[in-house]
């Protein structure tokens, strides 16, 4: 059996280590940034290998069965390790954690050169997994570290504190990611793969650099008591059934994500090409980030009235954010030519689309007033809301589908956090394991797009998202009754 100390609190540690936990969060969420930044890249890899190697839906979709189906081999990996000999983080500790993993992502982003060079899709399928295996270490240390560099009732809110520079991240990706794979790095005669190699060789030395900075930073060590091997962990019934609501939210988010470049560019819908409808991608993830900066804040124990200024701040600056970087004149940047003037002349452009945009700003902001500051209550009422889109805009097409489907990020934003956090309230010393368990149901991502590619190939891409639209509605489940299944008899035990 390994020890490690006991979890600090900030009520318990004092002030020099309430500041310590601080700076450790602060320096964590650029993990949550970085890998948030690079795993949208695939909604823009999938169209882009879909024309290049002349794929079906299904096919095009591999990307993200290669991409998330790495995150189960690697937390099934760990989850035998630690069922075994006990949890690796508890021997390693988690910034050794996070540089082997940093350390696993750059081989795989570097390994899309030599894929672009033999012009081979397997090959870019094999890298897009290696990088899924650093990421599957990368989350299975972070996510639990910062559910505990404090209270536990207040984790939710860490969380999603967290997950809205994760949001950051995906806000921004594919916006750059669409103008440099569609356009910037697009040159006559090349393959279509091609554009792809050199953006993902910065992300190999982006990998390279932060392995190093967190192999010689410190992290305070903080941990759960004692570590022993045994299944422990699925000995919680919430434990299980929070697993299949990480395996039904991520996949159901990342078949949404997958699905509206494509869904966009359907004449009943939007018609739009793949470079405009991939900054509708941005705002689809940008709604996670309004999202999950208020659920930090709603979820946390500011002052009520502090609270109620911050949600409606937060998301109006938000909200500007995501409509000035969808308006960035990128073309003038490449091209040259007056780029404030042209960025000033697309943020007026796009004042009509954003318009569309606010009523749904505001109906996350009412849904939060329902939520309470209950993690459970407000993942069923967002949950439930994704449904309702989801099933508009099978029911109907043109700009109301795609405004529903859009929006659907604003609703989905809570998902990740308030259920992994509630899967691991009062586990104990299985954290880890706990933690593993859920980052291995991140296969969802790998399982639910490749279907939602099958079904559109066989029926249309907007029937498809019948198939989020049903694990959305498993979701709510967990949030109304599934988080508290079995907690009673888990309570009594401790």
């Amino acid at each position: 059996m390994a020890s490690i100390p006991s979890a600090i609190t900030p009520a318990a540690s004092g002030d020099n280590n309430g500041k310590s936990q601080r700076a450790s969060f602060a320096i964590m969420t650029s993990l949550f940034f970085l890998w948030g930044f690079m795993t949208v890249f695939n909604d823009i890899l999938i169209p882009k290998f879909k024309d290049a190697f002349t794929l079906s839906y299904f096919q095009a979709m591999l990307v993200q069965f290669a991409f998330f189906g790495a995150y189960f081999t690697g937390s099934l990996i760990y989850f035998i390790i630690s069922a075994t000999t006990g949890d690796p983080i508890a021997k390693i500790g988690y910034k050794n954690g996070v540089v082997i993993g940093l350390l696993i992502s750059a081989t795989g982003a570097g390994l899309f050169w030599p894929a672009a060079h033999a012009v081979s899709y397997p090959m870019f399928l094999c890298a897009l997994f290696i990088v899924g295996l650093g990421f599957a270490m990368l989350q299975i240390a972070a996510n639990p570290y910062v559910t505990i560099l404090g209270p536990e009732k207040t984790a939710s809110s860490r969380l999603n504190l967290a997950q809205g520079f994760n949001s950051i991240g995906t806000t921004i990706g594919p916006i750059i990611g669409g103008f440099l794979i569609f356009k910037y790095l697009v040159h006559p005669g090349d393959h279509g793969a091609e554009s792809v190699k050199i953006p993902y060789m910065a992300f190999c030395v982006i990998f390279l650099v932060l392995a190093g900075i967190f192999f010689f930073i410190h992290l305070p060590h903080v941990g759960e008591g004692h570590v022993e091997p045994g299944a422990g962990a699925l000995k919680y019934p919430h434990v299980v059934l929070g697993v299949i609501g990480i395996f039904m939210y991520v996949g159901g988010e990342v078949s949404v994500g997958s699905a509206i470049i494509n869904f966009l560019g359907q004449k009943n819908v939007a018609s739009l090409s793949a470079d405009e409808a991939s900054k509708y991608v941005s705002i689809y993830w940008g709604g996670l980030m309004i999202g999950r900066f208020m659920a930090a804040v709603e979820l946390s124990e500011i002052k009520k009235r502090t609270k109620q200024v911050l949600l409606v701040v937060i998301p109006l600056l938000a909200y500007f954010l995501l409509w000035i970087a969808k308006s960035a004149p990128l073309d003038a940047l490449h091209n040259g030519g007056d780029v404030l003037s042209q960025w000033r002349d697309g943020f007026m452009a796009n004042a009509p689309a954003f318009g569309k945009y606010l009523p749904f700003v505001a109906l996350c902001w009412v849904l939060f007033q329902f939520g309470k500051g209950l993690a459970a209550r407000t993942l069923m009422i967002f949950s439930l809301t994704v449904v309702a889109l989801l099933a508009v805009a099978i029911a109907v097409g043109g700009p109301v589908a795609m405004w529903c489907v859009v929006a659907i990020g604003l609703f989905t934003s809570v998902g990740w956090s308030n259920t992994f956090s509630l899967a691991l309230e009062g586990t104990g010393i299985y954290k880890s394991q706990v933690s593993s368990l859920l980052v291995m149901a991140i296969l969802g991502g790998a399982i639910l797009p490749p279907l939602q590619g099958w079904i559109a190939d066989h029926t249309s891409i907007q029937l498809s998202f019948i198939v989020p639209l049903i694990a959305y509605a498993y979701v709510a489940f967990y949030g109304a009754i599934g988080h508290r299944i079995g907690r009673p008899a888990v309570a009594a035990v401790e």
